[in-house]
């Protein structure tokens, strides 16, 4: 008996069937409660925080804060929560004049000052000094030692000159790092583009996945890093994908992140019996879907669940192509996984590791989408690309054969399978 299936594809769906049989599992987020009094939550966090004093115990009046704030690639929502941080330490004789506020770029393009407006709200905005971290700005930055990786540490003077550096964001899956949040504020968030250049080139360490932390070299690299000018206090928010409260955590910028990201594994991480011969994921429509810069979410997400020699089928528009000319340029010069790691292992470059962070999962499994991709363009970026499913599990059977177990990710940019 077939069963029939419709899920997004750019701004429209797409359907397809399969049969019952075949069917190993759905994945779907679990569904979370909301928080209904943010300022109930966020005040209950900061006052019995995880692994250390109340945030109102540890900054005293007389002294200076920096907060470190998202940018707006990473929805945390701070213009809600931060106000209630301030608000707190206002209470606590710290006046305005004493905080400022550092948005943690790395390597990302600077924030005009709208953009600065809209992440933190235009109140704390008129009140709080406003600093963007700007990685090639070598003047921003201060040299504090070496990493037992060899990274050396130069942080941002914004942050160093304080008294207290309090770490802020929203913690999600990480590619290469494990998990975002926690540290991140700082390495890569405010470090100069050396730092991060050199961190990010432990991603090329097999332990460099997604949702490892323990013997991972990104994130110890990153923790190491962090604890040179160790922040005084975290707050760190999960969210689910309509950018509702679920959770707050705040402490310790290491052990309240350790806790945050087991709670992220509950609500975007989902048990599946057994890895599949097939994975079939969406991306979850439009924009998840709108190039293969955004789409490399859901590779990573489905590639957990494969078998090694498997194949994955992407339902992935990309209605602006691939998304990067540094990625096409690259894959152009280094036409094959190994091609690429090669080139990186000798140069490692920010942008170009985009390359790898796409091809090292080719290693595993096939990948097919089904896309409105470039037919020739999708070749040259080593993805089969075709029109419909059917089409791409014709391809998918001539490899696993005709009787393959199959799991399916409508929202393959969130959910993270993990094997019983």
């Amino acid at each position: 008996m077939k069963k029939s299936f419709t899920y997004k594809y750019g701004r429209a769906k797409m359907t397809f069937e399969l049969p019952s049989e075949q069917i190993l599992t759905e994945v779907h987020i679990q569904d979370f409660p909301k928080i209904e009094n943010l300022e109930t939550a966020v005040l209950e966090a900061i006052r019995q925080p995880i692994g250390s004093k109340p945030l109102r115990e540890i900054v005293q009046p007389g002294q200076t804060v920096a907060f470190i704030c998202n940018d707006p690639t990473r929805v945390a929502n701070t213009h809600l929560f931060l106000p209630i941080l301030v608000k707190e330490l206002n209470d606590n004789g710290i006046p305005d004049q004493a905080m400022r506020i550092v948005f943690a770029l790395g390597t990302h393009r600077l924030m005009s000052h709208d953009e600065m407006v809209e992440a933190v709200g235009a109140d704390l905005a008129s009140r709080l000094t406003m600093y963007n971290s700007d990685c090639q700005d070598s003047a921003q930055f201060d040299y504090f030692g070496e990493t037992s990786f060899g990274t050396p540490v130069y942080l941002n003077k914004y942050i160093t000159e304080v008294d207290h550096v309090i770490c802020t964001g929203s913690i999600v899956h990480h590619f290469f790092s494990g998990f975002g949040g926690g540290r991140k504020a700082v390495l890569p968030g405010v470090a100069a583009y050396e730092t991060i250049r050199k961190n990010h080139s432990l991603m090329l360490d097999p332990n460099a996945i997604l949702g490892k932390l323990d013997g991972n070299p990104v994130y110890e690299d990153q923790v190491e890093g962090a604890k040179l000018y160790p922040p005084s206090f975290l707050i760190n928010v999960v969210l689910d994908e309509q950018k509702n409260f679920l959770k707050i955590f705040a402490g310790d910028f290491i052990a309240a992140h350790l806790e945050a990201c087991k709670f992220v594994d509950q609500v975007y991480g989902v048990p599946v019996p057994e890895l599949a011969d097939i994975v079939i994921a969406s991306c979850g429509g439009y924009p998840k879907d709108i190039n293969i810069y955004q789409l490399q979410k859901t590779m990573d997400n489905a590639w957990c669940a494969v078998k090694p020699g498997g194949v994955v089928i992407i339902l992935g528009e990309c209605e602006e192509g691939s998304g990067s000319k540094t990625y096409e340029d690259t894959m152009l010069k280094f036409p094959s996984p190994e091609a690429v790691e090669a080139n990186l292992r000798q140069n490692f470059q920010i942008g170009a590791h985009k390359a790898y962070a796409v091809t090292r999962l080719m290693k595993r499994a096939d990948f097919i989408l089904v896309s409105a991709l470039d037919k020739q363009l999708a070749k040259q970026l080593l993805f089969t690309a075709v029109d419909s499913v059917d089409e791409a599990l014709e391809l998918a059977k001539a490899k696993v054969g005709n009787q393959p177990k199959i799991t399916l990710m409508p929202q393959g940019s969130l959910t993270v399978p993990l094997v019983k």
